[in-house]
């Protein structure tokens, strides 16, 4: 059974995931449909706005076959790790045989070429790269000069167009991903319509970028009744279903107390040992407390950003200090490891077929539970799982067990 893998947030799953999907299958003669889905806490730093299970489900009812979980050691990283994480899942089930990305252009050739050249990172190109982090600029922006001055030394610059879209970053990272763990996985890419990354308008009549929906959803006047013509209909009844149980929409200021109460707890030197707090930020994070007017992650995030400190880099910051991360956890050594253990989230009949096919094939063992293994990565996990139960309006202690608690969900499962 040939097998197709996607990497996704679904947060939440939309229209334009709906045809990502389909089109992926497509294009690849794959019968099946493989996600790696990142869990509770996302790629810039944020909250899902419904968590790993729901969105499973949403996952599932759209068609694909088996949702596996990427770490939280990973989702929540620039494009690199995130990347090099989620190639890593798909690796090491042993079931898949190729990768569909969407991206700018929908052209994969340049991103090839500039994968071979980048995967070993040439001094020069390492050299560009430490010198604009070092003058303050965030790492996609770093990455992307860099890179473009590289290939404009090199007589290459009308390659340079490829990093000026984060998919196309991001498409570029998985394919150096793919030739740093010599992986036999074939990559495509599709075409991104209708919608860009991250575009907070909406353009067309059924097609929005899950960051239009979500500020719709937030807004002051927004409800579920107006996503109903951008997401499927499955997508809007489990929507549906866990905001009556409390469980969503779920934002970042719904974790203002915890953060908080971390960031009081902690002296600046002891912040400074927290992944992503770098360049003196533990002192700007202690000394604006006090001028804050409210308990709002909004209000801090706002008051924290500067040209040095993008958004995205300081809600990393702040989910590292709120899940307790520290640095030796997450270094580049540890991360260029990859997963240790794939860990299964929800699956469907033809999943499960291809779930039995996995637990033969895998290279790293196969869990169902966070009870089922021993790894600091599932460990990081569950606590983060305990975390964003905070987030449930009347939660409930065994909220925070849903790790060790929960069973991959089912598609035959009946909604609940």
């Amino acid at each position: 059974m040939s097998t197709v893998g996607v990497v996704v947030e679904y947060n939440p799953l939309h229209n334009g995931h709906l045809y990502h999907l389909q089109q992926s299958k497509k294009i690849t003669q794959a019968e099946n449909i493989v996600a790696v889905m990142s869990g509770n806490f996302l790629q810039r730093g944020e909250p899902a706005l419904a968590d790993k299970w729901a969105r499973t489900e949403m996952a599932l009812r759209a068609g694909c076959d088996l949702v596996l979980e990427l770490p939280v050691a990973y989702s929540s990283q620039p494009a690199q790790w995130f990347a090099y994480g989620a190639v890593s899942v798909l690796d090491a089930s042993g079931v898949v045989d190729s990768l569909c990305f969407g991206s700018e252009s929908g052209e994969l050739a340049s991103l090839q070429q500039l994968a071979s050249l980048l995967t070993e990172e040439p001094e020069r190109f390492a050299t560009l790269l430490s010198e604009l982090l070092k003058a303050g600029l965030p790492y996609p922006s770093a990455f992307s000069s860099a890179a473009e001055t590289y290939l404009q030394e090199r007589g290459m610059g009308e390659h340079a167009y490829s990093l000026t879209q984060p998919n196309h970053t991001l498409g570029l990272h998985y394919l150096i991903a793919l030739r740093k763990l010599n992986s036999s996985i074939v990559p495509y890419t599709l075409r991104r319509e209708k919608s860009g990354y991250g575009q907070t308008d909406i353009t067309d009549a059924k097609i929005a970028s899950a960051t239009a929906l979500r500020k719709l959803l937030l807004g002051e006047s927004g409800s579920l009744d107006q996503l109903a013509a951008y997401v499927p209909a499955s997508t809007l009844a489990i929507l549906r279903r866990e905001t009556e149980a409390g469980r969503a929409p779920i934002h970042w200021d719904s974790f203002a107390r915890p953060l908080f109460h971390e960031l009081y707890r902690h002296t600046a030197a002891e912040l400074a040992e927290f992944a992503e707090v770098s360049e003196g930020l533990e002192h700007r994070l202690r000394g604006i407390l006090s001028e804050l007017p409210e308990y709002s992650v909004a209000a801090l995030l706002e008051a924290l950003k500067t040209k040095r400190y993008t958004r995205t880099k300081l809600q990393r910051t702040l989910l590292r200090i709120l899940l307790g991360h520290r640095k030796e956890l997450l270094s580049p050594e540890r991360l260029a490891a990859g997963v240790d253990y794939i860990r299964v989230l929800g699956f469907t009949e033809r999943g499960r077929l291809l779930l039995r096919d996995m637990r033969r094939k895998a290279k790293v063992p196969v869990v169902a539970s966070a009870a089922k293994h021993d790894s600091p990565y599932l460990a990081m996990e569950a606590l983060a799982t305990g975390a964003y139960s905070l987030a449930y309006r009347n939660a409930q202690p065994s909220d925070a067990l849903r790790d060790f608690t929960l069973s991959p969900v089912r598609l035959s499962d009946k909604m609940v």
